[in-house]
């Protein structure tokens, strides 16, 4: 499964909902659970990998600890409090960090893979990664967070380090 490399026009749409849990999305979810785990990422969101569908997966407990990962359809954030600038990186920009300002907590509500509700409290790094790929869902990318003078000097480097082509992962 391809990681779509910024700026590919799909990581720029506000991604739909899903409308069923079916087969197709199962195995979508577990190639995008893969597709995270090989590229050494801590989340993927669908349209990440070509799928303009509001589907993301998680996982970003320490690597012995992995194989757990939060699979998360029709996200939203329903609460956000307090604010925290740590350094982000992302999947479609490899070889890119920033410094981000997130929400310190985020309360999310999200169905499961087998269709369940559910809700999600999260201070600390999975705040920040649930922040990040609901942006994705969204057609943000961590770079649009930038400032101006900021995201010109990442344009300037990103035209210079940027990979050929999307890549396999």
């Amino acid at each position: 499964m391809k990681i779509l490399i910024y700026p590919h026009e799909i990581l720029r749409t506000n991604s739909g909902p899903v409308k069923k849990i079916d087969g197709g999305l199962q195995s979508l979810i577990d190639h995008m659970i893969d597709t995270m785990y090989r590229a050494g990422g801590v989340g993927l969101a669908a349209n990440q990998v070509g799928k303009p569908i509001r589907l993301a997966v998680i996982d970003c407990v320490p690597e012995e600890e992995r194989g757990n990962p939060l699979i998360l359809i029709n996200p939203i954030i329903v609460e956000k409090e307090g604010e925290i600038v740590k350094e982000e990186g992302c999947l479609s920009i490899p070889g890119y960090t920033a410094k981000i300002g997130r929400a310190e907590r985020v309360l999310v509500g999200a169905y499961n893979r087998d269709g369940k509700e559910i809700e999600i409290e999260a201070k600390g790094l999975l705040s920040r990664c649930l922040q990040h790929e609901l942006d994705h869902l969204s057609g943000i990318c961590f770079v649009d967070r930038l400032g101006p003078v900021r995201r010109a000097l990442f344009r300037k480097k990103w035209a210079k380090i940027r990979p050929d082509d999307d890549h396999e992962s």
